[in-house]
Parts: C-alpha cells; structure tokens; sequence
C-alpha cells in the first residue's frame, strides 16, 4: 500500500539515523516466511555494503533510495506491506533486513535501522550508478508527482486515451501515485475517475496539478495514512493520520462530505477499486 506521502515519511523518519553514517554490518534476520526479492544475492550485497559510508537517504516515486560512498545504491520497494523503521517493529516475526550503523549522525544513539515486510513482497537491491539510472532514470518513471506542472499534467493526459484514473496509476507517466491517493485526488479536482485522459483540458490539467499537490503534502505532513488492518506505520512505528482526513476513499454509500448531497459511489477500474462522488465530479 506505502505511496508517496507513506515513502516520503519513511525516508525522513531513517534520514538522520543513516546520513554521514558508516554501515557496520548489513543482516538478513531469521524468517520462515515468504522470502524477500533481493538482487544481488544476499552474501554479494552485505559484502559490498560493509564499511560503507551513507551519503544520502532519499526518495524516488514509492521507493526509498540509500547512497553509499561506494557509488553503489539501496532501492528498496516496499510493495504492500513493507516498512523501514529505526523504532521496535510491529513483531519481529517479520524483520527482513537490519542495517547495523556505526559512529557519526544526528542520532547517534540508533544503532540498527530495519526493513520488516509481513507479507514478503518487497524487493531490495543493491544497484550500481549504469543500473540505478535504467530502473529509475527517465525510461523508466514518469516525473515525479510533486514536481509536475500545469502544463507537464496537460503533456502526460494527451499520451493516453485511457480513463484519468488508470492514467494516474502509470508510473511511466506520473511516478508516486497509487490508488489511495488518485481517488482523493480526482475528488479533490472534481474530475471523473472515467474521463478519458486524453480530453483533459488546460484548466482541468491547473486543477489536477492543484490538488495533486494539496493532497500529497497534507498527507506527508499528517506522515500518511493507516488503513484499517493497521498494516502502514512510520519509522517509529507509529501510525500515520491522514486517513483522518480522507473524503471520499473507502467511503462507500457514506455522504459526500463535500456537497454533502451525493453520496460516494465504488467503482473497479483496472482491477482496482475506485472512490468518487458523482455529483462533485461528474459522470465522465
């Protein structure tokens, strides 16, 4: 489920425990389930990592990206249930990995920084610069979602017919959206989720950039959103609060708190479930 708001939060949350830190020991922890995805193989990337200087913690689309003084990179996914924690996990039944940290940094009193994933879905790779820029480079995601303008969102819409919705989920056009934050998105621009993309006008493409960024960075600030099987937790193992404030996701037959007349209809689009108020946003 982690999206931007909750991958952002997650890399501010390991930011000063990692920075101008030392990587002591890179340890898979003891786990009978599912395996995590991992490139290289386990023994390749601890020796690589060992003794390595941080020199910068931060993210790309829905991925938490770690530099070393190596050159070489952490690109971790945390897919649906995957989280980066410098606090006491939510069970240790489900740690992954732990980055065992030596000398310098802000907080200095955090030795370990985990990955815990109950379900096992997450990859993490160790990635030199050539392979760094083919998975995140240009060919492979779409501008970043805070970062797209007016007229970047008008340029993204015109390459695709499909429903705005659908669109908004590609990360070779947008990167950092996921289904969560599309749906509260739509509504908040007051877009059908069916309009094709491709007939989005100019002042529905200020709109959409608008509220994409009203959305997201209300979300970061509230450190994401916590869904009901409690799975998202921030770095301290602490939930987000900002699925306090959602309007229309997963609010099915509820009153539209906006025109507070229509009522929130679920529609599935690409296999996924879509939140939004016909009255607010139209038919499409």
């Amino acid at each position: 489920m982690p999206e931007l708001p909750e991958v952002e939060t997650m890399v501010r949350g390991i930011r000063d425990a990692m920075t101008g830190r030392t990587l002591r020991e890179l340890r898979q922890c003891p786990c009978s389930c599912r395996p995590l995805t991992l490139s290289p193989l386990f023994a390749e990337m601890a020796r690589r990592a060992k003794g390595q200087t941080v020199t910068a913690v931060r993210r790309v689309a829905k991925r938490v990206v770690i530099d070393l003084s190596s050159s070489d990179s952490f690109v971790i996914e945390p897919r649906m249930t995957g989280l980066m924690l410098i606090a006491d996990p939510p069970d240790r039944e489900h740690l992954r990995l732990e980055w065992r940290m030596a000398g310098g940094g802000r907080t200095r009193q955090t030795k370990s920084v985990w990955f815990w994933d109950r379900r096992g879905l997450g990859v993490v790779r160790l990635c030199d610069p050539e392979e760094l820029a083919r998975r995140l480079g240009g060919e492979a995601l779409g501008k970043d979602a805070l970062l797209l303008t007016d007229s970047d969102w008008y340029e993204v819409c015109q390459r695709t017919a499909r429903p705005i919705k659908v669109a908004l989920l590609d990360q070779k056009l947008v990167a950092g959206i996921g289904n969560l934050y599309a749906s509260e998105i739509l509504h908040e621009a007051r877009l059908s989720p069916v309009r094709p993309a491709s007939k989005m006008t100019r002042e529905q493409a200020c709109r959409l950039q608008a509220a994409t960024r009203r959305i997201l960075l209300d979300a970061i600030q509230h450190e994401g959103s916590t869904l009901g099987d409690g799975t998202y937790r921030n770095a301290l193992n602490q939930s987000g609060g900002y699925q306090n404030a959602h309007r229309v996701y997963d609010r099915e037959n509820e009153t539209c708190p906006t025109c507070q007349r229509g009522r929130v209809v679920r529609i599935v689009q690409a296999q996924r479930s879509t939140f939004f108020c016909r009255r607010c946003q139209g038919r499409g």
